[in-house]
């Protein structure tokens, strides 16, 4: 049996072990009292809090229990925060207020989970705006988009993508754009984590980061780098289209990162498995869930059977999802925290770091529309009441101008302050954990979320496991089909949308917004450092890329030497050699 098929049968069974375990107190006054004990240890374990009105509670919400055997099914089905299967969240504490988090001393303890995410022009313009979305913040938590020509790994000096540089990301060619990218954040200190979203050229640009840390910190500096790179093969295939080798290359190229930031890099996710672009493709909530969990098991068989340690590489693992209106929202997140941990402990035989399922929660850009625009305020604002609900551990809220223009620098203000008043202004999560956890309608989703997951793992079994129904477009299919009902719905007025189908104004004019663009002038000033690049390094760059087409042939290990590479050499040059030897992925239709 596969991988998936144990997996399936391990969830599958950890219900059967609860309903079990819940019959066995039940019947057994030893085992009552001893869950009974427990119970009581918990509770007096629990500390307390005073709210700005008076109000005394509890730091984590517990249900009023005195039943055993509900005692029993709520610890085992659930958790409590930090423990497993983590439904609850993945760690015992988490949103506390600032107030909360100050020790002894006055130290702050924690991190907020706001990450904005961010990407426009040249590297100074996305730098400048990074400093203006994070003034407020304690912790600097980057989130990096990236332009089309540095996605695909073209780079900026291809004939026909000068209109697209600096568009909707910002364009990064060298190590030495890279270094402007992040000037002025110290990129060695535990208060700041930098997340770059980009797949198919991430050991690059990931190489590139650690070769400008290296610049200004010193060679020791890259153990202290914290943050996150996607590199997320699978869903490019799925979902994105964003490929540039083909899929066998690809794995290998990210193992061979995964491997060396396991070993070299402890406070750094070298891949984020991601649901977020499936579910913006058009995926249902439980396609999102089922491909970004089945995705991540096959990389975790494929780092297995490639001798990595799944203690070492497995906590370094993170996740990325959408979050949008749809009701499956309620419980998405806990019941991918659930899978994911009994996943992990009961087939790969992972230890408690691994089991726990970390994850980055962004609002649904497909949620946003151009008419009545400012009702995305709204939508925003309730998709991140469900991500906190789910426990998320970071999170970026878009800004509602998105469906006309990279974030305008008030709405992307508007989209920060709205976590902040969410988690610093409102009382709902800063004062104890689990304040809006297990109700009757989250457990009643959460159970019928499972069961479509694995039904939907079944169907992925049934097409060869997770790579050969990416070989027959399985996935990919899948997600067109659902795009197809959801646009139908829309056009047919089944699922409203308030201010486009339903409640619309009759005059409705089209907005005056300023569309944000970068200027021809930029991006000539872009090519021309790229071209001086090359001129400056030309009598470098034919042999690093030597070294490294001879490293890929030989077997060796491709990260390491990428960090040498880059130093020479720009993303495009990187890309055409590495494509010579191992080909590029063709995109499928």
């Amino acid at each position: 049996m596969s991988y998936l098929g144990q997996l399936i049968e391990s969830v599958r069974g950890y219900d059967h072990f609860v309903e079990a375990e819940v019959a066995g107190v039940r019947k057994d006054p030893a085992k009552a009292n001893e869950v009974l004990g427990r119970w009581r240890d918990i509770v007096a374990k629990v500390g307390k809090t005073r709210t700005p009105t008076g109000l005394e509670l509890p730091t984590l919400a517990l249900p009023r229990y005195d039943d055993p055997g509900e005692i029993c099914r709520f610890l085992l089905e659930g958790g409590l925060p930090g423990h497993f299967p983590y439904v609850s969240a993945a760690y015992s504490e988490q949103y506390l207020s600032r107030e909360q988090e100050e020790g002894a001393a006055g130290e702050k303890k924690g991190e907020e989970p706001t990450r904005l995410f961010a990407g426009l022009g040249i590297a100074e313009d996305t730098n400048q705006r990074f400093h203006y979305l994070s003034r407020n913040q304690r912790n600097k938590r980057l989130s990096t988009a990236f332009d089309g020509p540095t996605l695909y790994g073209v780079g900026a000096l291809v004939p026909g993508v000068f209109g697209k540089i600096g568009e909707g990301g910002v364009a990064i060619d060298t190590v030495e754009d890279v270094e402007r990218l992040y000037a002025g954040f110290d990129l060695d200190q535990p208060n700041v984590s930098v997340s770059m979203t980009i797949s198919g050229p991430a050991p690059i640009l990931l190489a590139m980061y650690i070769a400008a840390a290296k610049h200004r910190f010193g060679p020791d500096t890259v153990s202290k780098l914290r943050g996150t790179i996607q590199a997320d093969v699978l869903k490019e295939v799925q979902a994105q289209n964003e490929l540039i080798f083909p899929i066998g290359p690809s794995l290998r190229f990210l193992a061979d990162m995964v491997e060396f930031c396991s070993v070299n890099m402890p406070r750094w996710y070298p891949i984020s498995i991601s649901g977020y672009h499936i579910a913006e493709a058009g995926a249902t909530p439980v396609q999102q869930a089922a491909y970004t969990l089945s995705n991540g098991f096959a990389y975790v068989d494929y780092f297995k059977n490639k001798g990595m340690d799944i203690n070492v590489f497995g906590p370094r693992l993170s996740f990325f999802l959408d979050c949008g209106l749809d009701v499956e929202y309620v419980a998405l997140a806990r019941v991918c925290r659930k899978i994911w941990a009994i996943g992990i402990r009961d087939v790969f035989h992972g230890d408690e770091r691994a089991q726990r399922l970390k994850l980055h929660t962004q609002t649904s850009g497909r949620s946003l529309v151009a008419a009545d625009w400012k009702n995305n305020l709204t939508r925003t604002a309730i998709e991140l009441v469900l991500a906190c609900m789910n426990a998320t551990n970071s999170c970026h809220s878009n800004a509602a101008d998105e469906p006309f223009t990279t974030p305008s620098e008030e709405y992307a203000r508007y989209a920060a302050h709205a976590q902040a008043i969410l988690l610093e202004e409102s009382g709902i999560f800063k004062h104890m954990m689990s304040t809006l956890a297990g109700s009757p309608g989250m457990q009643v989703v959460g159970d019928a979320v499972q069961k479509a997951i694995l039904d939907e793992f079944e169907a992925i079994e049934g097409q060869g496991g997770v790579l050969g129904a990416v070989e027959r477009r399985y996935q990919r299919s899948q997600i067109q089909a659902a795009a197809h009902v959801l646009e139908s719905q829309i056009s047919n007025g089944t699922r409203p949308i308030i201010g486009l189908n339903r409640y619309a104004l009759e005059d409705l004019a089209w907005p005056e917004l300023e569309t944000i663009r970068t200027p021809a002038k930029k991006k000539k000033i872009h090519q021309e450092r790229v071209e001086d690049f090359h001129r400056r390094h030309a009598g470098e760059s034919q042999r690093a890329l030597d070294r490294l087409a001879a490293v890929v042939e030989q077997g060796g290990n491709t990260f390491s030497e990428l960090i040498n590479c880059v130093e020479h050499c720009s993303l495009g040059q990187i890309t055409t050699r590495l494509a010579e030897v191992v080909g590029r992925f063709r995109p499928m239709v």
